[in-house]
């Protein structure tokens, strides 16, 4: 049985809340915070331009030897300028839950990423966990940090 992984990131931004909101929850600005190598590419038609419940994003990503991945999620839980949910549909993993959290400080906001992640299986999905796929995604959720903070200086 393969184990749910985690990862937590917290960032603060000297922004409104709204414009935290605006730029997050638009499916648009996801390829800007994703690193150029993994050839992140949105190809639904029909994703719609603001974020809901119920909303379907298919993607492309190129996470392994530059062989595209197909990835769908659905924005499962909307509380606007509250929190998302984005959960894997189809995809590379056999688990993906992604919890964004949005909350005023006196400085700006305070953005919180929680993902619980599985990998299929069972001990390779282990041993890829421990080969690459943690680093690249701590590397992943490096680069999203840097370029956040990097906008909002």
């Amino acid at each position: 049985m393969s184990k749910v992984y985690s990862i937590k990131t917290v960032q603060h931004l000297p922004i409104s809340l709204q414009e935290a909101w605006d730029f997050f929850s638009s499916p648009a600005n996801l390829s800007t915070i994703t690193p150029d190598h993994l050839g992140f590419q949105i190809v639904s038609k029909h994703h719609g331009e603001k974020m809901y419940a119920g909303q379907i994003i298919e993607y492309t990503v190129k996470p392994v030897l530059g062989i595209p991945l197909y990835w769908m999620t659905e924005i499962s839980h909307v509380e606007d300028k509250k929190y998302f949910v984005d959960e894997q549909r189809f995809g590379p993993y056999s688990l993906w839950h992604h919890q964004h959290h949005f909350k005023e400080t006196s400085a700006g906001v305070e953005m919180t990423d929680i993902v619980h992640y599985k990998l299929p299986l069972g001990i390779l999905g282990r041993l890829a966990h421990c080969l690459f796929v943690k680093k690249q995604l701590k590397q992943i959720f490096d680069y999203r940090y840097k370029i956040v903070a990097e906008k909002w200086k």
